[in-house]
C-alpha cells in the first residue's frame, strides 16, 4: 500500500483482517512483486509532493497501469481521476471521472451515510471525511453504489474506487470485493492456490 501519507495503517489493518499480507510502499522497489495496490486516503496535495520528493510518480504510474487490481479510497481517488476541480491539479488520469475536492464540505460536514447498491448488501454504509465528489463518469466507468444520487463507488477495469473510508470498518464489503480481486489475480500470474490466499497487497 501506497505509505507516503494518509491513512494507511488503517488500510493494513483492513486486509490483514481479510487475510492479505501487506507491504507498505514507500520508494519504487517496494513496488516489485505486489497483487494489489492500496491508494489510501489523505492528502492529495501532500502526495503529489511526496510522490516528487521519493522519486515516484513514473513508477507508481506504471505499476497503476500494469493490470494488477487497485483500491483507491478518497484521496486515493482523486490522484487516479481524469479530471480535478477545486482546484484543479494533475492526477494519473486512469479513471474516466471528474471529481470536485472536498466536495461535500468540510470536516464538521463529514458522517456515516447509506449507500444504495445493487451489489453489496442491504445496509452497508460509507464513512465520508471532506470526501471528494464525483460529478461526472465517462465511458468504461460503471456506478457500483451512490449516496443519494452521487456515485460514491465506481469501477474502471481493475481499479475500484471509493469516496469514502471502507478501511475504517472490519470486514467492509468493499475491502472485502478488492481482497477477493487480489486472490483472484494472484491465482492467474500463476502463484498457486497456497499463495493467493495471502496475496502480498501493497497498501
Amino acid at each position: 500500500m501506497l505509505a507516503l501519507q494518509g491513512d494507511f495503517a488503517e488500510h493494513e489493518a483492513a486486509l490483514r483482517h481479510c487475510g492479505l499480507r501487506c507491504r507498505q510502499v514507500r520508494r519504487s522497489a517496494d513496488l516489485v512483486g505486489l497483487a494489489g495496490l492500496v491508494l489510501p486516503g489523505g492528502e492529495s496535495t501532500t502526495m503529489l509532493k511526496l510522490l516528487d520528493v521519493e522519486q515516484m510518480w513514473q513508477p507508481l504510474g506504471a505499476a497503476l497501469r500494469s493490470g494488477m487490481p487497485v483500491l483507491a479510497t478518497c484521496a486515493g481517488l482523486i490522484l487516479l481521476a481524469e479530471r480535478v476541480e477545486n482546484p484543479n491539479q494533475r492526477s494519473y488520469g486512469l479513471l474516466p471521472v471528474t471529481v470536485v475536492r472536498n466536495g461535500y464540505g468540510r470536516q464538521y460536514h463529514s458522517g456515516t451515510f447509506a449507500l444504495v447498491s445493487d451489489v453489496l448488501p442491504p445496509g452497508t454504509t460509507g464513512t465520508f471525511i471532506r470526501a471528494p465528489r464525483i460529478t461526472h463518469t465517462g465511458p468504461g466507468c460503471e456506478v457500483l453504489a451512490r449516496r443519494d444520487d452521487d456515485p460514491v463507488l465506481v469501477r474502471s477495469g481493475a481499479i475500484l474506487a471509493a469516496c469514502f473510508h471502507p478501511e475504517l470498518a472490519l470486514g467492509h464489503p468493499v475491502t472485502a470485493r478488492f481482497a477477493a480481486a487480489v486472490r483472484a489475480h494472484a491465482g492467474a500470474a500463476g502463484r498457486g492456490a497456497a499463495a493467493a490466499t495471502a496475496a502480498d497487497c501493497g497498501a
